[in-house]
């Protein structure tokens, strides 16, 4: 942990000393606009007007402006054509409550803009689960702070996103799929929580993300869960050689129709020490736990024999993906590796194993069969583990009824293979083997 102390302690007088030479006033894309925590003054040009993802201004001062932005969508899930019996990797068997529902099931309402220097961000939302509604951290209320001294260096604290893979990048909700990732990406993944987070550009195309955290998800834990050490830690860097852009939140898909190929090269890495007592529910809000690839969690009393009882473990994990782009065509994916070790608890000794290792990916291609209107996709996803080998296969339709990307009908069939990961706000349960079918009509402004 020191050198992470070192790191930030660099970072910090790095960007101090380069905000004191450079009076930055920055100039962003509508893309960076809406990763960022707000707004620069020219966002807006009067109160009531809408930038597409920005949202809708609803003050603008020589001291600060306020924008408003919303997220929702309707789903309608089947997933009848499912088997309604699991049988793990240990012999145990669960029923699944196989569902057919319409659900208004998610809605994410932010406030962001800027305060006192255009500058310095903020933002607050509320985010509700609606398909959970009475459970643990069925609705989240979050947000952050950031400052940007200029493009190659942004410091924010608060909730947000461990880098550790590139759907956790702040590409939401520019994805093929609503609001569910595949198989493997769920799986391996880190998640949302408290921290302090540097990130910029090294060059023109050639983007770092850092982020020092509590733990791997914070999302459905209160403070006294949390260890008294601070242990996670999770990085990116990101090039895109040949245009220096990735498109809309350097998203998946190729809604924006590069003329010129558009190409993408990430690198991930994510180091959290885990704690038993730390871990959300089994169905909260953006929930992620240690499991093995069957779907059992790592710290379920006696799931590895008979007096154990696994307290604590180390998580590392990287992936690599890449990506490319041209004229309505993509082309991406992702490989990943993890590796569970260090384990304290009762009975340990007779685990028979140290150290889990699992890896996986996955592979999403995408065209616009009419541009602007209508998006065809498949993708392929598959873990390989210790404890079976799961896998997911998806195809898709988006339907985009007024030529942009903040409104779309998303129609997808999902085959699972003994999914190891799921939940109540997602259209796979944890065990699902068979075909899921849903609709979603999805508002992101």
């Amino acid at each position: 942990m020191k050198i992470i102390y070192c790191l930030i302690l660099v970072l910090i007088t790095t960007g101090m000393v380069s905000a004191q030479f450079t009076k930055f006033k920055p100039t962003l894309s509508l893309n960076e606009k809406s990763q960022t925590s707000g707004s620069t003054s020219d966002t807006a040009t009067k109160f009531g007007d809408y930038t597409p993802g920005i949202g809708f201004n609803l003050a603008k001062t020589k001291m600060g402006d306020l924008n408003f932005k919303l997220f929702s969508y309707v789903r309608y899930l089947n997933q009848k054509a499912s088997d309604d019996q699991y049988i793990n990797a240990f012999n145990d068997t669960t029923t699944l409550k196989l569902r057919q529902d319409w659900q208004f099931a998610k809605v994410n309402i932010q406030f962001h803009g800027w305060l006192f220097d255009p500058n310095f961000r903020y933002l607050a939302y509320v985010w509700s689960n609606n398909n959970a509604q009475g459970q643990t951290a069925s609705v989240v209320v979050a947000g952050n702070l950031s400052y940007i001294f200029n493009k190659h260096f942004t410091i924010g604290a608060g909730i947000g996103a461990l880098p550790g893979v590139r759907s956790t990048e702040g590409t939401f909700p520019y994805w093929l799929t609503n609001d569910n990732r595949l198989i493997a990406d769920d799986y391996f993944r880190p998640s949302y929580t408290t921290g302090i987070w540097f990130k910029g550009k090294i060059a023109d195309d050639l983007n770092y993300n850092l982020m020092v955290g509590n733990n791997l998800s914070q999302l459905g834990v209160d403070a006294s869960q949390l260890s008294s050490s601070i242990a996670t830690v999770s990085g990116a860097l990101t090039w895109y050689p040949s245009t220096g852009e990735f498109g809309p939140g350097n998203g998946y898909g190729d809604f924006t129709y590069h003329e010129k190929a558009a190409t993408r090269l990430g690198g991930h890495f994510t180091y959290s020490k885990e704690d038993r007592l730390g871990q959300p529910t089994s169905d909260a809000f953006e929930n992620v736990q240690l499991r093995v690839s069957d779907g059992s969690v790592i710290f379920k009393a006696n799931l590895f024999g008979n007096g154990i009882r696994i307290d604590t473990a180390a998580y590392r994990m990287a992936s690599f993906d890449f990506g490319v782009k041209y004229k309505g065509l993509s082309l991406e994916g992702e490989y990943y590796f993890r590796w569970l070790n260090n384990f304290s608890g009762s009975g340990v000794d007779d685990l028979g194993f140290n150290i889990l290792e699992d890896n996986g990916f996955q592979l999403l291609a995408s065209g616009m069969l009419i541009k602007q209107v209508l998006q065809l996709y498949a993708s392929y996803s598959k873990v390989f583990g210790q404890y079976g080998d799961p896998y997911g296969i998806r195809t898709g339709l988006n339907i985009f009824p007024w030529k942009n990307q903040y409104a779309r009908c998303n129609i997808e069939y999902i085959y699972a293979y003994k999914s190891p990961v799921g939940g109540s706000s997602v259209p796979i349960q944890v065990g699902s083997t068979g075909s899921i079918f849903h609709i979603d009509f999805v508002l992101s402004m």
